[in-house]
C-alpha cells in the first residue's frame, strides 16, 4: 500500500527530527563505520570471554595464582564494557552551539533532560498547539 502525500511529508519530518535529535543513532541505523567505543565495548567483552575461559581453566588445573590472573582479565573486560556501553545522547550535546534550548530557556544553566524529553515536547507541540 502506497504512502499518501501527508504520510510522506509527516515521515519526512520525522527523520528530519530524528536526525537533528539524535545523529548517533541514525549513523548507526544507516550502517556508518563503528565508532572507537564500539570497538573498546567488542574488545571489553572478549576480555570477559577470554578470563571466564581461564578461570574455569584455572579450577580445573587447580592453579589458584592462574585463577586470580583469570579473574583479573575478566574484571579489566567488565570495566572496559562499562565505561563504553552507549547511553543515550542528550539533546543539549547534539545542539550545535553546545547548549540545549532549556539553557537558553533558563539563562544559560543547563537543566537535565530525561532521554524522552525532547519526544515529549515535539508529541505536545503536535497535538495540542493546532
Amino acid at each position: 500500500m502506497a504512502l499518501s502525500d501527508r504520510e510522506k511529508k509527516l515521515l519526512a519530518e520525522m527523520e528530519a527530527a530524528l536526525s537533528q535529535d539524535d545523529p548517533k543513532l541514525v549513523s548507526t541505523l544507516t550502517g556508518a563505520a563503528p565508532t572507537k567505543k564500539q570497538g573498546r565495548l567488542l574488545i571489553g567483552i572478549g576480555l570477559v570471554a577470554l578470563g571466564l575461559i581461564l578461570l574455569i581453566s584455572a579450577l580445573v588445573a587447580k592453579a589458584t595464582p592462574f585463577g586470580v590472573v583469570a579473574f583479573l582479565v575478566a574484571l579489566c573486560g567488565m570495566l572496559l564494557i562499562i565505561r563504553n556501553i552507549p547511553l543515550g545522547a542528550s539533546s543539549e550535546q547534539n545542539h550545535p552551539s553546545g547548549k540545549g534550548a532549556d539553557a537558553k530557556a533558563n539563562g544559560g544553566k543547563k537543566k537535565p533532560r530525561s532521554r524522552w524529553t525532547g519526544f515529549e515536547e515535539r508529541w505536545d507541540r503536535r497535538n495540542f498547539d493546532n
